[in-house]
């Protein structure tokens, strides 16, 4: 579920970024990184893990397949805060920059 989550994440991304590009005002091709990056890292995780259970790795328990949606969900909110984080100090609409050095009458 893990491997799914973050998948189904980077091809959102991706494709949120590719409609925008080339000129990716909001930083989303970071997240798109970030999530291929967790895919990836899934996957390699899913290949060990087949090697080492076998074919018991297709037959997971209903607890085991909640415990890694709420991983995988956790994964995707952590790459959400990085990217907000990021997004807030490059500030590329001045947004935050207005807003700190806005003039009160």
């Amino acid at each position: 579920m893990t491997l799914l989550t973050t998948v189904f994440a980077a091809i959102i991304s991706t494709i949120i970024w590719y409609k925008n590009a080339p000129k990716d005002e909001m930083k989303v091709g970071i997240l798109c990184w970030l999530y291929w990056g967790a895919s990836l890292m899934w996957f390699v995780d899913a290949i060990f893990e087949y090697l080492e259970f076998q074919a018991e790795y297709f037959t997971p328990a209903p607890v085991d397949m909640l415990n890694d949606l709420y991983l995988g969900l956790s994964v995707v909110a952590l790459g959400m805060i990085i990217w907000l984080a990021v997004l807030l100090i490059k500030d590329p609409k001045g947004v935050v920059k207005a807003s700190l050095f806005k003039k009160k009458n």
